[in-house]
């Protein structure tokens, strides 16, 4: 038992921030983690047991003597986040990444010892705050306490963007206005000089740069009548305009993005393209995936296309399966799932409810280098330490890479989606060959995935044996705790449909999202709602007794009376503790 934890223990309990159930489950979590990741006391706390992260971490600060900064009380002007901003730029690229993660950040010279560096951290005791600052021309750190949601805020402000050239942009811009003639052939000259005279090229650098610190996952670039070009970005799964071009042509714009891209060809504007940029933003090195698409518009002499640009941040890679915050049944099945020896985990949903997010979270919480872990994705997005990512390529498609694998001693597959009966064989075969298999399908809830990998033709006793779980994903976004409201007039009709009875009705605080200078539209973040379909015995019967069809119903009704819940009731439990609304849970959940 560490000395530390008890310490910490015995203090919030004399606080009655905890009780003693709380306190020995803790310890007992802390004592079974394996050694090397072994969790501090009270990281378990609130990561496992919900407590008052603040509570924890004020009495902490209070039981070792650090002092606490409330930026609430204190003053952070222009002058301040420039001086944060440059002691940052001090640090390596992985000590500021880190930083970031860990939400330390340089705050002030201490003020009657200039060689002392005063540091905010949300957690004052974390042993390796000094070695991420050892680039900095300072003798010693003095680690003050800030509150988790006060450092995150100010690490949004630091890195925040101003875009002054957009108050100047739609002045300086000139258009040209031949660009293309009847027969539909465009003028290059005259695109060149248009995108010569204009500040377009200062656009999309900023654009890029202003996507990543706005933490949008995806830019729009879409052609308009009357020479309009809309940028879009899609912030918490919601697109919202950012700027609207009329003084330069769509296909300049186009031209611009294409020719910073590598693999596409700017002149080629009849077929679809992929390809990618890269920058390195606040000293972070980035990936931009960029897909272009001719579209049809009503001047047939244009060649108009639309372009959508991923933003590939690993920082946002999530590798602690427990950021993701399932609910406990959900979360119980999911690990018991992935620590199975064999089986195959399937993580069902539309494209962007975070399926490929959960995958390479599980398989942090399972590889280590004693495992040959193996991935096969089209495309690859994010690099993953530790694993071997298959490059598809010409000569090698999706179905020749799987069959590959089998040949090269696995131990985990990661296969980025059952497309066909032949990488749904393949991947069921993996996992009744003695490996942990991981795939995704597009589904709309768990028991369907059964009856998808039946209609594509595999055998139900191959299905029954194979898979260990089946868990259907939304993502739902969250409503902004600064300005978040309590519902004074609640849609009892929208309430019975999402399955609330009456009663629960009258219990429950219904919150609203308002709006603020802190979120987009009253949200802020997303959180998922899941429905885990574990695989026991009684499931796998149901399944191998299967003659002409597969009854999902049944296979739905046994998972919930052994305790699954289904989206729209995850959904219900993120209404009930106030962390999103009615809205959202509708919009993302059918029944």
């Amino acid at each position: 038992m560490e000395p530390m934890s008890v310490r910490i223990g015995q203090m919030l309990l004399q606080k009655s921030i905890i009780n003693r159930t709380i306190f020995e489950k803790a310890l007992q979590v802390q004592k079974l983690e394996p050694p090397g990741k072994q969790r501090r006391f009270h990281q378990i706390l609130v990561d496992d047991f919900s407590v008052d992260r603040h509570a924890v971490y004020r009495t902490i600060a209070q039981l070792y003597a650090f002092k606490v900064v409330d930026l609430k009380e204190e003053k952070v002007d222009d002058g301040r986040l420039d001086y944060i901003r440059k002691t940052l730029e001090g640090c390596s690229e992985e000590a500021r990444a880190q930083l970031h993660h860990k939400h330390v950040l340089p705050f002030r010279p201490s003020p009657n010892n200039k060689n002392v560096l005063t540091v905010l951290a949300a957690d004052p005791l974390d042993r390796e705050i000094p070695a991420l600052l050892s680039d900095l021309p300072y003798n010693q750190i003095e680690i003050a306490y800030c509150p988790f949601e006060q450092v995150h805020e100010l690490f949004d402000k630091v890195s925040s963007f101003r875009n002054d050239f957009l108050q100047q942009l739609n002045e300086s811009m000139q258009s040209v206005e031949t660009i293309g003639d009847e027969e539909g052939l465009i003028d290059e000259a005259a695109l060149d000089a248009e995108i010569n005279k204009s500040m377009l090229t200062n656009l999309v650098e900023g654009m890029l740069v202003e996507a990543v610190r706005r933490g949008a996952s995806d830019i729009h670039i879409i052609p308009k009548e009357g020479n309009i070009s809309e940028f879009h970005f899609r912030v918490d799964g919601k697109l919202q305009i950012w700027h609207a071009l009329s003084t330069v042509k769509p296909e300049s714009v186009a031209a611009v993005i294409k020719d910073r891209s590598q693999n596409i060809d700017r002149f080629n504007r009849n077929v679809a393209q992929d390809g990618y940029i890269q920058r390195k933003i606040d000293n972070y090195n980035l990936r931009f995936r960029v897909s272009v698409l001719p579209i049809v518009f009503s001047e047939s002499s244009r060649k108009y296309e639309s372009i959508v640009v991923r933003v590939l941040d690993d920082r946002k890679v999530i590798t602690d399966l427990r950021q993701l915050g399932m609910q406990q049944q959900a979360s119980e099945d999911f690990d018991a799932a992935i620590r199975r020896p064999q089986g195959l985990i399937i993580v069902t949903g539309p494209t962007g409810s975070g399926k490929s997010t959960t995958l390479v979270a599980a398989l942090h919480r399972i590889m280590d280098p004693t495992k040959n872990v193996l991935t096969v994705e089209e495309p690859v997005e994010y690099l993953i330490r530790g694993a071997r990512q298959l490059k598809l390529n010409p000569k090698m498609n999706f179905d020749q890479a799987l069959r590959a694998v089998l040949r090269h001693d696995p131990d985990i597959v990661m296969v980025g989606e059952m497309r066909d009966l032949k990488s749904a064989e393949i991947a069921v075969s993996l996992a009744n060959t003695g490996h942990t298999t991981f795939s995704t399908l597009h589904t709309n809830d768990a028991p369907s995935a059964v009856s998808r990998l039946y209609m594509l033709g595999v055998e139900p006793f191959l299905i029954a044996n194979a898979i260990n779980l089946i868990m259907a994903q939304r993502l739902v976004r969250k409503i902004c705790e600064a300005c978040k409201q309590p519902t004074r007039n609640i849609d009892l009709d929208l309430a019975r449909m999402l399955g609330f009875p009456d009663e629960e009705v009258r219990r429950t605080t219904f919150y609203q999202s308002v709006g603020c200078d802190k979120c987009y539209g009253g949200y802020r973040g997303r959180q998922c709602i899941t429905e885990a379909l574990l695989f026991t015995p009684e499931i796998r019967r149901l399944i191998l007794k299967s003659a002409d069809s597969i009854d999902e119903e049944v296979i739905r009704q046994e998972g919930l009376r052994r305790g699954m819940l289904s989206l729209r009731a995850s959904g219900r439990e993120r209404v009930k503790e106030g962390s999103t609304t009615m809205e959202e849970v509708l919009a993302a959940t059918v029944e």
